[in-house]
């Protein structure tokens, strides 16, 4: 269920960005109390945007792989295990990004955090499994 190539691409790129844009702002957030900490708190901001735009980019990808290879794939019983893994994550990955933006509870926020920290962490992890289970069984 190989995707077209500039598709494929486009994906990637949309995961790379929004990895980098994450684990980047992780190491912002933690350098704002330091004494450059203005800077930091800067960067983090940017970061944070450059996130969201990211994400409204990859959810339109998510939104065409459903009819495009998620379907199709999921009917040839091909690579179901580890693309159900990656539906979840990502269906993971969006509510808690929608409850880190919504949530006004001091109690949801900071655990929609720790499971958008370590989903996003996870995914590129499943990405590659995901990928390589894929193209074995091609």
């Amino acid at each position: 269920m190989r995707l077209e190539p500039s598709f494929r691409y486009a994906l990637y790129a949309a995961f790379v960005l929004l990895f980098m844009t994450g684990a980047g702002w992780l190491v912002a957030d933690q350098m704002k109390e330091t004494a450059s900490g203005e800077g930091w708190q800067a960067a983090a901001a940017s970061l944070l945007m450059i996130q969201g735009g990211a994400a409204m980019a990859t959810l339109l990808l998510l939104g065409a792989l459903f009819p495009l290879h998620i379907r199709r794939g999921w009917r040839a019983r091909r690579n179901r295990l580890a693309g159900t893994a990656m539906v979840t994550c990502n269906a993971v990955l969006i509510l808690t990004a929608f409850g880190l933006y919504y949530f006004g509870s001091e109690m949801l926020r900071p655990w929609a955090s720790g499971v958008h920290i370590g989903g996003g962490i996870f995914l590129p992890v499943l990405f590659l499994v995901h990928v390589i289970v894929g193209r074995r069984s091609a």
